[in-house]
């Protein structure tokens, strides 16, 4: 049985109580959590890092680099977007559990056989299977722990997992660094399997557990759409996070022909600006989960890191860096800016109740991802029209705005409890 650490709505400070915190943040589910979402991070961000390597290897020209890397992450990401919602209904109707070992058991074995690719069909065959398996790690991970920590902490907790999580593409760049891109897929999946045997410790949620045992709908994905006031907090909780896959997927994995614009004093690698980016997003992650649980309020925090977010797009695009150092130093700013990707997640976990939860809280953030199917031609369009620097402007502005009103008129979900269903 878990105590609760607050009486009276005041948080006791004595030594005792923090103890008691951390003995509770540090539960096997919420380490195992944090290690998948870590595997989890490592394998999504990795074709990011090796874009360039590995289609230079499969033959492909320079002047089609951009545009295969293109099509490869949309069909990661379409991926995303399918498994999304798959392992959001599975997780809903057999348990969290179940989502997290069948999502790391395919990813794994997809990230394993890319390194065996030797066309471009190949691999985008098999970023699309990745990419399916890599939908589940994240929200049903969140949703696991959520439901089991106590709700006066739960913004610890899920910060946690996303900060430890995002240090995995620290690691797949040094990987990458060390390795032929082809080890550096073998590494990722081997690293998965691995973790399939730290899973078998993990316990269920006690509230899916009841949930289980009632005669009502659970995983009911068109349950989202039954009505206007239930779509659009469905839909207010993927906007908020579009400005974090605009810098992941535009600002990041392009940087490359970014730095070359900005005439700076040097290449820029995008494995390392992704790496500094995930280096920041993990410090952002664990800050905005602390912030909001001294502000108590969910909503202020991520308007804060949304504004941050804003005015670091314009230093990125618009301010003369030069050099390549002040410009990984901004892609730090910018990760530790939208470093609120644990707490947008978290948000959307506790709007729904337990019968719909795993298939928000797995659908939301893979719709986000999946987001890049549409901010990718849109950046095209716009790089044609304006250039790549105004392009990507215009483009951060409009993912910017749309999160500013996805934001506005959400419910403010702090300390709520979650043991609820939707009817």
């Amino acid at each position: 049985m878990i105590e609760p650490i607050y009486k009276n709505d005041s948080p006791k400070t004595d030594m005792k109580t923090t103890f008691s915190i951390a003995r509770q943040l540090f539960q096997v589910p919420v380490i195992v959590a944090a290690l998948g979402y870590f595997v989890d991070i490592y394998d999504l961000l990795l074709f990011s890092i090796v874009r360039v390597q590995s289609l230079k290897d499969l033959g492909v020209p320079d002047d089609r680099m951009l545009n295969q890397g293109i099509f490869l992450i949309n069909m990661q990401m379409g991926g995303l977007l399918l498994g999304g919602i798959l392992w959001g209904i599975l997780g809903d109707k057999k348990g969290r559990l179940s989502v997290l070992f069948g999502s790391i058991l395919i990813y794994s074995l997809a990230n394993i056989a890319n390194g065996f690719v030797t066309t471009v069909d190949q691999y985008a065959i098999l970023r699309l299977v990745a990419g399916i398996g890599l939908a589940g790690e994240l929200g049903a991970g969140i949703t696991l722990v959520a439901e089991v920590l106590p709700k006066e902490i739960r913004g610890y907790g899920t910060s946690l997992v996303a900060s430890v999580g995002l240090l995995g593409a620290v690691l797949a760049y040094f990987i990458a660094e060390q390795f032929a891109w082809r080890n550096a897929y073998f590494i990722g999946g081997g690293l998965g399997l691995m973790l399939l045997i730290m899973r078998v410790s993990v316990f269920e949620s006690g509230i899916f557990t009841k949930v289980k045992e009632q005669s009502v709908s659970r995983g009911n994905f068109l349950h989202l759409f039954s009505s206007k006031k239930q779509f659009f907090k469905y839909l207010r909780c993927i906007l908020i996070g579009l400005p974090v896959w605009f810098v992941a997927g535009i600002l990041m994995t392009f940087s490359p022909e970014f730095g070359k614009e900005l005439h700076l004093d040097g290449p820029i690698i995008a494995g390392k600006a992704v790496m500094w980016e995930y280096i920041g997003l993990s410090i952002g992650d664990l800050s905005s989960g602390i912030l909001s649980q001294y502000f108590n309020s969910r909503k202020k925090v991520l308007g804060m890191f949304l504004a941050l977010t804003a005015a670091l797009v314009v230093v990125y695009l618009f301010v003369p860096l030069h050099s390549t150092t002040a410009f990984y130093a901004i892609c730090s700013c910018l990760g530790f800016a939208v470093g609120y990707w644990a707490l947008f997640v978290t948000i959307a976990a506790e709007q729904f109740g337990t019968n719909l939860r795993a298939t928000v809280a797995t659908t939301v953030p893979n719709f986000v991802r999946g987001s890049i199917n549409i901010m990718t031609p849109l950046f095209l369009l716009f790089k044609g029209e304006l250039g790549i620097i105004d392009g990507a402007g215009l483009l951060g502005l409009l993912t910017l705005t749309i999160a500013f009103l996805g934001l506005w008129n959400m419910e403010e979900t702090f300390g709520k409890d979650l043991n609820f269903l939707e009817k």
